[in-house]
């Protein structure tokens, strides 16, 4: 009885915790709902993400505000075609 009761102590916690990261993402990332529930998933899932789409989607933008609220380094990968063997 005591685990259930860390455990839901546990996921509430981490619930509060990706409401408050949402809404710190949401004050300079408008309009991508969707993308931002599925980084914050995979992020505490411990799962990976590749950010794929045309150009002015704000990939860069959502990745380094995300590194920007956790106090984490950004670096970024930029594959294109003349990059490619």
């Amino acid at each position: 009885m005591k685990e259930n009761q860390n455990d839901r102590q546990t996921i509430e916690k981490l619930n509060l915790a990706r409401r408050d990261l949402k809404k710190e993402l949401a004050k300079v990332i408008i309009g991508q709902e969707t993308v931002l529930d599925q980084l914050l998933t995979a992020l505490l899932t411990n799962g990976h993400v590749l950010l794929v789409g045309v150009p002015g989607l704000a990939k860069t933008l959502i990745i380094n505000t995300l590194a920007q609220c956790l106090n984490l380094s950004f670096n970024r990968v930029q594959f294109t075609p003349d990059l490619m063997p």
